[in-house]
């Protein structure tokens, strides 16, 4: 478990499916000094690239232009509070998808092709909010690693 509070710190990109991988590798770089084991890293960058895979897919879609992504992490005593801002288009309805769990006890032919990544978000995340402010949007979560108890 971490011993002490991470200061805040943001990893900025602009969209796109390279840009995800660096961002995780930089978010995960500067949470180094808190300790996390192998599976509290995992939670962390699956959560990550679902959410910023999502932008890069749907808030920026092929075709638009390339936008910022902005990631802030808060450490404190009960996880990382993560904020994610974008410019890009609105969620549909202005609300997070269900995130309903998806069925997979069908043929390989029978699967869904998404409606994965919402039902992983909020099973691994906690306080999973969206908001559409003028023309940003923000998802802040909190992910229960790192606690110090």
């Amino acid at each position: 478990m971490a011993a002490e509070i991470l200061p805040p710190f943001e990893v900025s990109i602009m969209s796109s499916e390279m840009a995800v991988r660096e961002a995780l590798s930089r978010f995960l770089s500067a949470l180094g000094p808190i300790g996390l084991d192998v599976e509290e890293s995992g939670t962390i960058e699956l959560v990550l690239a679902e959410v910023l895979n999502n932008i890069v897919e749907h808030a920026y879609p092929e075709g638009s232009p390339s936008g910022p992504i902005d990631i802030r992490c808060v450490h404190k005593k009960d996880g990382l509070h993560v904020s994610i801002t974008d410019a890009g288009l609105a969620m549909p309805d202005g609300q997070l998808p269900l995130g309903n769990q998806v069925s997979v006890d069908v043929d390989l032919g029978d699967l869904p092709e998404g409606g994965f990544g919402w039902f992983l978000i909020q099973d691994l995340a906690k306080d999973v909010h969206y908001a559409r402010n003028a023309t940003q949007n923000r998802l802040t979560l909190r992910l229960p690693v790192g606690i110090i108890m």
